[in-house]
C-alpha cells in the first residue's frame, strides 16, 4: 500500500505501509524543472554521449518524466541526438552543444551535485513520520533473538525492552569492560521492518547528500544500464530501500558534526549524523568523553528530543526544520553524576545501569566464547581460576574477561603448538599478560 509522498494528509493508520510512489510527471517530484534540466546537462557533462534511458535512470526517473525537459532541450539546440535504435526518443544518443557545454560549466560553479534528483524537504518529512515504528513494533521474543548470541538475563531484557520499543532516549552506563556498546551495537539484530531514505534533499535551494554508503545498508540494486527488458520501478528511484541505520559517534563528536556540513568543492551540504539516523538509531558512545562536554551535547538535543523535530543551518543564514525520527542512545563509563545534574539527567528518557556479571553469569560467557572458538575446557579447572584471581583477591567480574583470557589462551596454544584445550597453566599465564600486576618494581 502507498500514498503520494507530498500529501499532508496521507493516513498514519497502523498497517499503513510507506512506498515512495513514482512519479509520473514533472509536477510530481516538487523541484524545479530548472533544477532537473541542470542534473540532466551535468550527467551528459561527466557521462559523455548517453542514451535517454540511460539519462533517465541517472535521475532516478522513469523515461516519460524527464522526455519534456529533453524535448525542450533540443529545440534550444542544447541537446544533439547522435544516434538512435529507432525506438523511439529513449534509444537515442545524446549530446551536449557547444553552447551547453558553456551552460553546464556555469551550473557546476553553483554545485557539482550529479546523480538522483533530490526530494524536497516537506516529502522527506513526510515519509520520516510515515515510517515511524508502530507503538507496539517490538516484542520480547523480538529482542532475545537480536541478543541470542550473548548471555543477557531477562532482568536487562526488561529494561532495554521499553526503552527502544517508546523511540525515547535511553542512558546505560557502568563499570568499562562490561558490554555496554556491545549490548547497544546488539539492537541492530533486531528484524525491524525495512524503509526508504532519499539519496539527496532539497531545501530552499540548497542540496543535502544523504545516502552514505558507510551507514547505509541497501537493500535494493540499481536497474541495469542495458538490458532488454523493461521494469516498472517498484518506488520512487529518488529513494532507496535500506535496513533501518545504526549510526555511532564517539569521543570524536564535536558540536559542528550534528550540523550541515558545507562541502567547499562540491558545494553540497552533508547531512549530519542525526539525519542521517532517521527511522533508526543513534548511538553516542564513550559519552562524556567527547571534545565538548555533555551538556553542550545533550542541550543540542533538548528540542529534537521533546518536539521531534531539529534545526538545521546553511552558510547563507538560513535554517531548515527536519524531523528528528532517530532513537537517540548514550553509553559512558562516567557515573552519572559526572555527567551532570538530575535536571540534566532527566532530559534522557531511561536509564539503565549494566552491573558487572556474578560468577554464574560469567561463567556462562566463558563457556560460550569457548564454544565459539571450538575450545574444549573444564569447569573445574574454571572454578580453580575464579578462586584464585577473583576471590582471593576481590577483583570484580566484568563481561569482558573470558574474551580477553581466551584470546591470550588461544595465542599461547598457537604459539607452542599445543593441545587445543584449556588448562589452568594457560589461563594463569593468560591472566597475568592480559592485566596489569598489582605490584611495582622499582
Amino acid at each position: 500500500m502507498g500514498a503520494p509522498a507530498n500529501s499532508a494528509t496521507a493516513s498514519l493508520s497502523e498497517d499503513f505501509v510507506f512506498v515512495p510512489p513514482v512519479p509520473e510527471k514533472m509536477d510530481d517530484l516538487g523541484v524545479t524543472d530548472s533544477l532537473v534540466e541542470q542534473l540532466l546537462l551535468k550527467t551528459l557533462f561527466f557521462r559523455g554521449d548517453t542514451t535517454g534511458r540511460v539519462l533517465a535512470q541517472s535521475l532516478g526517473l522513469n523515461f516519460s518524466v524527464v522526455e519534456p525537459v529533453i524535448e525542450r532541450l533540443k529545440r534550444q539546440h542544447l541537446l544533439l541526438v547522435k544516434s538512435s535504435l529507432g525506438v523511439g526518443t529513449i534509444s537515442a544518443v545524446f549530446s551536449l552543444t557547444e553552447a551547453s557545454r558553456e551552460l553546464t560549466r556555469e551550473y557546476l560553479e553553483a554545485n557539482q551535485y550529479t546523480g538522483r534528483v533530490p526530494v524536497p524537504l516537506e516529502q522527506y518529512s513526510v515519509g520520516v513520520k510515515m515510517q515511524r515504528h508502530k507503538t507496539d513494533w517490538l516484542t520480547p521474543e523480538m529482542l532475545r533473538e537480536a541478543f541470542r548470541h550473548m548471555v543477557v538475563s531477562e532482568r536487562i531484557l526488561a529494561q532495554i525492552g521499553p526503552a527502544v520499543n517508546s523511540g525515547k532516549s535511553l542512558l546505560i552506563y557502568g563499570q568499562p569492560g562490561n558490554g555496554k556498546t556491545y549490548l547497544a551495537e546488539a539492537l541492530f539484530n533486531i528484524e525491524a521492518d525495512s524503509i526508504y531514505i532519499p539519496f539527496a534533499i532539497e531545501c530552499q535551494g540548497q542540496i543535502i547528500q544523504m545516502y552514505d554508503p558507510i551507514y547505509h545498508q541497501r537493500l535494493d540494486e540499481d536497474p541495469p544500464e542495458v538490458s532488454a527488458f523493461h521494469r516498472e520501478p517498484e518506488f520512487d528511484g529518488r529513494w532507496f530501500k535500506a535496513r533501518r541505520p545504526f549510526i555511532v559517534s564517539g569521543g570524536e563528536l564535536t558540536l559542528p558534526m550534528l550540523d550541515l556540513s558545507f562541502n567547499p568543492g562540491s558545494r553540497v551540504y552533508d547531512a549530519p549524523f542525526q539525519l542521517k539516523a532517521n527511522n533508526g538509531i543513534y548511538l553516542i558512545d564513550d559519552f562524556g568523553r567527547q571534545k565538548v562536554s555533555p551538556a553542550e551535547v545533550l542541550n543540542r538535543w533538548i528540542v529534537p528530543m521533546e518536539r521531534r523535530i531539529d534545526f538545521l543551518s546553511f552558510l547563507t543564514g538560513g535554517k531548515a526544520q527536519v524531523p528528528f525520527e532517530c532513537f537517540l542512545l548514550f553509553s559512558t563509563n562516567l557515573r552519572p553524576d559526572q555527567l551532570g545534574d538530575e535536571a540534566f539527567l532527566r532530559r534522557i528518557q531511561y536509564k539503565m545501569l549494566l552491573r558487572s556479571p556474578d560468577e554464574a553469569e560469567f561463567c556462562s560467557i566463558f563457556h560460550r566464547f569457548c564454544q565459539s572458538q571450538g575450545l574444549h575446557t573444564d569447569q573445574t579447572v574454571l572454578d580453580a581460576f575464579i578462586q584464585k584471581h577473583y576471590h582471593r583477591t576481590g577483583r570484580k567480574f566484568r563481561r569482558c574477561h573470558p574474551r580477553d583470557l581466551i584470546t591470550h589462551v588461544i595465542d599461547k596454544i598457537r604459539f607452542e603448538r599445543r593441545e587445543f584445550r584449556i588448562t589452568g597453566e594457560l589461563l594463569d599465564h593468560a591472566f597475568e599478560s592480559a592485566f596489569v600486576a598489582d605490584e611495582w618494581e622499582d
